[in-house]
This record gives C-alpha cells, sequence and structure tokens, in this order.
C-alpha cells in the first residue's frame, strides 16, 4: 500500500490565568500564529540588538478553550483513523504546571472536565458499538517511565509471579514493543476507565512552588485494537495503537525551589527531554544518516511515534504570564521543530494464515499416509489421489452392504481414502441400524428418565413402579386396586398446570412423544404400553362412572402445594447452572483467586524459612572467619581500617542480600495474608448469597402456591396477608440496580458519564479498602494504637465495603 507522506501536526494551548500578558503573547487572526513581544532590557545599554519579537505559525491555537474543543481540535481526528488501521500518538509537551496533565487526563472527579484520554476511551467504544461487520478486540497499558526507569502502572491488577518480570523497550520487526509490560483486556468503556484510574493512583507525583502536584515522570496509555471482519475473508485483520502520551515539565531549578528529592528527579526529567529535542532535530534534519533514538528510555520508546508509520500530533502547553516568556519561547520551537517531521502512515493490515496453514498440514498428511499405502500395495496398479467421486462412494456403500449380509468375504482396498470412506459407511450404517432399534422399543415402551420426579410419583401412584423405582410385575400390577392415570391431552390440560410443569422442567405425561430422549440403559425406567393399556381400560371405565356424581372440593392443602418437588439437592444442581450461574461462576472465580493466594502464601513462607536457614549459615560462616582472622592476627590500612579477605568480603555482601530479600519476602507474606482474609470474605458472601437466592429460587419455583405465583405475575395483585412479609422483601428490586437506574437518570450529563462515575467509584473503593486494610495491619503491629472500640468500628467498616 502506497504511504502519504504527512507533517507531524502541532498545537499551542495556552494556561488560563489572571495574570495573563496580554502586552507579550499576541494570537493571530487566523487562530494559527502566536506572537511573543518582550521590551529590551535597559541594563544591557544603549547599543542592544538582542531579539524582542517572535512569531510562530502551528496547526492551531487554544486560548480559553474547553476540554472538548480541544478534543475535537487535537485528537477526534487521529482516533478515527485509528480505528481504520492507523498508528496514532498525542503527546503534550511544557513547562512544570503548564496544564499537561489536565490537557491528557483531565480531573477524574468531574465528567465534564475530562481530558483527552478518557474522550478517546469513549469514542473508541462508541464506534464499535455502531460497528456491524467487525470483531473488535480492544486492550490498554499504562507506563511511566521514572528516573530512566520504566515501570507498570497495571502492576497492581495481575499476579505478584508476571509482575517480578524485568521490563525492558525491545526492538522487532513490527515496531517496538516494552517487554514485561501487562497490557489488559476491556470489554467496555468502564472497565478502560477502571484502569486509567487505577493508574492514575499509582504515578509519582511533588509538590514545589510552581505546581502542587507536579508529574516526575513521563507516562504513556496505550490503547491497542484489532479488527477482524464478518464480510471479507477471516484471515484479514487490522490492529494499530493510540499512544496518548504525558511527558513531564521541564523545569528552571530557580523558580520551582526543589528540594534534594525533587532536584534528583527534575535532573532527570530536564536530561530526557533534552535528549528528546536532540533526536526531534536530527528527525528534522534530512542529511542526518544517524537519528539518536537510544539516547534515552523516552526516544528509544517514541521511535516508532516520531520516525516510523504513525499520525502524531503535538499539543504545547504553555504558561500566559509575562514571568514565563522563556519557557515559553523554548515550547514554542519545540512545537515548531516537530512540524519539520514528516511520516508516512500507513494502514496495519494483517493476514492470519492460520487456517490456510492447518489445511496444507491434514494435505500433505494425507498425503504421506496415500503414498505409504501405495509403498504397501505394490501389486496394485490402480491407486488414485484425488477424491473419490459420488459413484465410488455409492459403490462402496453397495460392497460393504454385501459384505455384512454376508454376500462377500472381503473388499478390496486400493488407496487411503477408500479405507476412510469404509470406516465411514460403516459408521452411517450403525447409527441407521441403532435407530430402527430406538423406534422398535418406543413402539412397545415408554421411558421415563429417573430425574423424572414428577412422571415417577405419577407412575408410583398407578402401581406400575414402586418405591425403589423398580418395574413391578404384570399380576402385582392388575392386583393393584388404584386406579389409572389416564394421558391428558395436551390441549385440555389446566393452563396453570401447565404453566407449573414448564417452571419446574418436568414432563407430566406419559405419551411417547412427551418422552423422546435417548435410551441410556442406567438413568431410564421402560414400563411396557401394554400394561398402560389395560390400566387405560379400567380407567375409562371408572370415568364413566364418576361422571354422573358431582366433583369434589378441592382441599387448600392440596391447591397450594405442587405434587412431589424434586429433592433440593438435584434442584441445586439445576439452580447452579440455570438462574444461580452468575453466582456460582463468581464464586468459583472467587474461590480459585483465595486457593492462588494461599498458594503464593505458602511459597513465600517456604522461601523466607529458607532464607533465614542462610542467613544463620552465613552467620556462622562470618563467625569462624572472625575466628581465623583474630587467631592469624588483624590487618589494618594506612587509614586504620579493618582489611578483609575476599571470601569474607562476598559473606558480608551476600547476608546483606539475604537480609534485604527476607524483608522484601517478609513484606510480601504480610500483604497475601491481607489479602487472603479479604478473599475469605468475598468467599463466603458468594456462598451465603447462593444459598439464599436459592432458597428463594426453590420456594418460588416448587412451594409457592399457583395462586401466589399469578399474583406474582406483571398484572397480578399482591393483596396483604397471602405471604409473609419477609418473602415479599426478599422479591422486591435489588438496591444496587435500583441506585444504578436512578445514577443514569440523576447524573448531570444523562447516560453518557455513567461510565465514568462508576469506573471512578469503583477506583475509591478499592483505595478506601486499601487504606482500611493498611490500617488493620498497623493494628496488628501496635495493638495499642487504638482501643477495642476503634478496632470493631474498623472491622464493620471493611464489611461495608
Amino acid at each position: 500500500m502506497h504511504a502519504v507522506e504527512k507533517k507531524v501536526r502541532a498545537f499551542v494551548r495556552v494556561k488560563p490565568t489572571a495574570q495573563f500578558a496580554q502586552d507579550v503573547i499576541k494570537f493571530g487572526p487566523d487562530n494559527k500564529s502566536i506572537g511573543i513581544y518582550i521590551q529590551k532590557d535597559a541594563k544591557k545599554g544603549t547599543v542592544n540588538n538582542s531579539q524582542t519579537d517572535w512569531s510562530f505559525k502551528l496547526d492551531g491555537v487554544l486560548h480559553n478553550s474547553s476540554q472538548e474543543l480541544t478534543y475535537e481540535t487535537v485528537a477526534k481526528k487521529l482516533v478515527s483513523e485509528a480505528l481504520t488501521g492507523y498508528n496514532g500518538t498525542i503527546m503534550c509537551y511544557g513547562q512544570t504546571g503548564a496544564g499537561k496533565t489536565y490537557t491528557m487526563t483531565g480531573i477524574a472527579s468531574e465528567y465534564k472536565h475530562r481530558g483527552i484520554i478518557p474522550r478517546a476511551v469513549q469514542q473508541v467504544f462508541r464506534a464499535i458499538a455502531r460497528s456491524v461487520d467487525s470483531f473488535v478486540t480492544v486492550r490498554v497499558s499504562y507506563l511511566e517511565i521514572y528516573n530512566e526507569t520504566l515501570c507498570d502502572l497495571l502492576s497492581t491488577m495481575r499476579s505478584s509471579e508476571d509482575s517480578d518480570m524485568e521490563m525492558a523497550i525491545v526492538d522487532c520487526p513490527q515496531g517496538v514493543y516494552v517487554k514485561g509490560l501487562s497490557i489488559h483486556s476491556v470489554s467496555d468503556e468502564e472497565d478502560a476507565l477502571n484502569l486509567l484510574f487505577e493508574g492514575e493512583s499509582n504515578r509519582v507525583i511533588a509538590e514545589h512552588t510552581l505546581n502542587k502536584k507536579s508529574s516526575r515522570s513521563h507516562c504513556i496509555f496505550t490503547i491497542y485494537i484489532e479488527s477482524r471482519f464478518r464480510v471479507l475473508s477471516d484471515d484479514r485483520c487490522i490492529h494499530s495503537k493510540i499512544n496518548l502520551i504525558d511527558l513531564a515539565g521541564s523545569e528552571r531549578l530557580n523558580k520551582t525551589g526543589s528540594g534534594w528529592r525533587v532536584l534528583k528527579e527534575a535532573a532527570y526529567i530536564n536530561r530526557s527531554l533534552s535528549f528528546l529535542e536532540q533526536m526531534i532535530i536530527a528527525l528534522a534534519d534530512p542529511r542526518r544518516e544517524h537519528i539518536p533514538f537510544r539516547q534515552s528510555k523516552l526516544t528509544h520508546f517514541l521511535k516508532d511515534s516520531l520516525g516510523g508509520k504513525c499520525n502524531t500530533v503535538l499539543v504545547a502547553n504553555v504558561c500566559g504570564e509575562a514571568l514565563h516568556v522563556e519557557e515559553t519561547l523554548s515550547s514554542l520551537r519545540f512545537a515548531t521543530r516537530m512540524k519539520w517531521i514528516t511520516s508516512e502512515p500507513v494502514i496495519n493490515v494483517t493476514y492470519d494464515s492460520e487456517g490456510t496453514v492447518k489445511a496444507l498440514e491434514k494435505e500433505i498428511s494425507l498425503l504421506k499416509q496415500e503414498l505409504a499405502l501405495h509403498d504397501i500395495l505394490v501389486n496394485h496398479s490402480l491407486v488414485t489421489y484425488e477424491p473419490l467421486t459420488d459413484v465410488q462412494i455409492a459403490e462402496i456403500k453397495s460392497q460393504i452392504h454385501k459384505y455384512l449380509r454376508g454376500a462377500i468375504d472381503e473388499i478390496d482396498i486400493v488407496n487411503f481414502r477408500q479405507l476412510q470412506e469404509v470406516f465411514r459407511q460403516i459408521r452411517l450404517f450403525v447409527r441407521q441400524q441403532e435407530g430402527e432399534v430406538e423406534t422398535r422399543l418406543r413402539s412397545k415402551y415408554v421411558l421415563i428418565d429417573r430425574n423424572d420426579f414428577a412422571t415417577i410419583a405419577a407412575a408410583q401412584k398407578v402401581g406400575i413402579v414402586d418405591l425403589d423405582h423398580h418395574l413391578l410385575k404384570k399380576q402385582d400390577v392388575e392386583t393393584k386396586p388404584t386406579p389409572v392415570l389416564p394421558k391428558v391431552d395436551e390441549k385440555k390440560k389446566p393452563r396453570a398446570t401447565s404453566e407449573r410443569t414448564k417452571k419446574e422442567g418436568t414432563k407430566h405425561l406419559f405419551s411417547g412423544k412427551d418422552l423422546t430422549a435417548n435410551l441410556p440403559p442406567k438413568n431410564k425406567v421402560i414400563i411396557p404400553t401394554k400394561d398402560l393399556d389395560v390400566k387405560e381400560k379400567e380407567r375409562s371405565e371408572d370415568i364413566a362412572n364418576i361422571d354422573a356424581q358431582p366433583p369434589k372440593p378441592v382441599t387448600e392443602e392440596d391447591s397450594q402445594h405442587p405434587s412431589s418437588p424434586p429433592s433440593r439437592e438435584a434442584a441445586f444442581e439445576q439452580f447452579k447452572e440455570e438462574c444461580g450461574s452468575e453466582i456460582n461462576r463468581i464464586f468459583k472465580e472467587n474461590k480459585s483467586i483465595l486457593l492462588a493466594r494461599r498458594k503464593r502464601s505458602s511459597t513465600v513462607a517456604r522461601r523466607i524459612n529458607i532464607i533465614k536457614q542462610e542467613i544463620e549459615d552465613i552467620k556462622k560462616a562470618l563467625e569462624a572467619q572472625k575466628q581465623e582472622r583474630l587467631q592469624q592476627g588483624e590487618y589494618v590500612d594506612e587509614e586504620g581500617h579493618l582489611i578483609i579477605d575476599e571470601k569474607e568480603f562476598l559473606l558480608i555482601m551476600k547476608l546483606k542480600d539475604l537480609k534485604e530479600e527476607y524483608r522484601c519476602s517478609y513484606a510480601e507474606r504480610q500483604d497475601l495474608k491481607a489479602e487472603i482474609q479479604y478473599c475469605q470474605q468475598m468467599v463466603d458472601r458468594c456462598r451465603n448469597k447462593l444459598v439464599s437466592e436459592f432458597e428463594i429460587w426453590y420456594s418460588e419455583s416448587f412451594l409457592i402456591p399457583t395462586y401466589v405465583q399469578n399474583a406474582l405475575k406483571q398484572h397480578g395483585n399482591i393483596r396483604p396477608g397471602m405471604i409473609p412479609i419477609n418473602r415479599v422483601m426478599c422479591l422486591e428490586e435489588d438496591e444496587q440496580d435500583r441506585f444504578e437506574q436512578m445514577q443514569e437518570v440523576m447524573l448531570p450529563y444523562g447516560p453518557d458519564s455513567v461510565a465514568f462515575y462508576r469506573a471512578k467509584m469503583k477506583t475509591d473503593q478499592q483505595h478506601t479498602f486499601n487504606r482500611t486494610m493498611s490500617s488493620l495491619k498497623l493494628m496488628h503491629k501496635k495493638p495499642g494504637y487504638i482501643r477495642a472500640a476503634g478496632k470493631d468500628k474498623a472491622l464493620s467498616f471493611l464489611r461495608v465495603t
């Protein structure tokens, strides 16, 4: 595919401030140019040829613009093209406190002020919802570069085994990727925003004079999109990624007043931004052969975004105050240099040849078998390698029938395809014979499933089977005075009975049409139909005598309880597969997580014991070395420092490493204990929920009277006193569902903001839980830290959360 050369787009966004210098910063009428004007410094004398005005031409100037306008101007087109297969990168650059993080992520507590990343996520999933001709898979990752160290901001969302992997930037034919970075699949906007908010809470921030929440690292949020089309070939796959980069701000130490730690971070930030500018200058120069991508982790990661086949947009964030005019000039110069860079974006299309490869492998295997058989059967000259024709298949079928009837003694095998067809025809013949046998059995017998409790109960009443579900002998059946139930017509069956029978999942009739199940020998009861015919004749005579008598009134006890409900064990298994499948799935997932945490805790405990043993051994070895040194005499250098040999030095260093590993393992063990306690609570809650829901379902399905079931329908009426108040409360709408429905109506921006606020709420709940667990760990370490009443309150708060 031919690539079209494109320039990098660059915008400038001016931070709104009350001290905006209108005389210093001026905007052009086309809203695409910006000018900087300063006065000459009188202290430099009369002859002063320094430049006092600058003009910059960009793709747009955003001044006093809303977050929505900023997104539509900067990112909307890029995200739309990413959905068609183009890679995209949006990067915010500028001095500290200029509004880069606000532009990129916005304010997490307000939907209106959300930034580019949440809006891009929303646009992606809205486009997926409208798409009808493709299957789209979305994944996200969140990377942080802090002091030239790669950090996974979503490492808390994966297992500890995966998080131990060392991270590194790797070049491959498909581009640059980060080895060890976790990539999470998301199914909707809420999942993606939940990961975004979780990563934001793990970022490194600090406070200085210019910014109370200054980002101390470069952060890259990446959205991976993969599309497979329904209409086109299944082998075609379009994939793309969107890198949303929030760079740390450049700092001048005389303005920020940074302390020792912040000072070190500022040094790393300024150095990486300096390397980034050097790379930009090299990319803008067509005569440069070497591009210094590997000078820093940031420039290495941006190799695809700036020097590859990618749509790139830069947002230069500047302050509008005269005090920061030098930093503003530096940011505008950087944006101008970015516009010099050209790229050639192309659609990323791959063809999945897995299906073709499998078909070819199967064909090769078949041909190998053909040749092997041909080598064995060298006496056969008529060997064909083509698929069998209809005439050949019919001939093989005829030979098999003759062979089974005994007309011929053997079938001549010419090739491997013929051998396969012989076995296939034999299988079809066996299945046909099984169907004929089953048809003959059904014409003489009626089958009752052993799990069909209602039908078995009816068969016991008519005396066809005993209490142990054994078929009675013919003479025993004839001597019983109990009348046989008639075969009720489907059209005349009462409506309430039909609904109850459908809900219980049982068949209440003995007709062969209703019992068309297979013939497993162990769980079926076979009843001869001639016994039913005899009893049917007797029953018809009884009905003729009973018609003249008035009908007996139905007792209240018979109308309130359905006959022969299934056992609770069988009903519980049915409930877990049907109505309670979701709760059962969550219960199993929580239980597996709990088992994994316990297994990990056991592993860490064993590792701690091994480390303790190694520490003891090294201490003994060091003591032996010390005694040996005392016996031989100690040596000191000119400054009076003790000189030790290499072996003792290595033992000391190993002891130091083991102590550090012991501290880390002990901390991990404490965290795992807290997680196990929380997971155990979740498992108990799910188990109790599953049992309580089953009790409600069992009562409603098998124990609630018919008239109450009718009252509980959509147009029914529940009168006071019909069912207990606690049963009525159990049938009410779930409080969480009511709250979520109210959310969609009452939120300030309607249903569109539901995913945003739900994701924020989940993140806040997780942070609240983490703080509570930290408090509980502090209680265990310091028993006298709070009173007993306070501890009880903390535990009750944990249960509520």
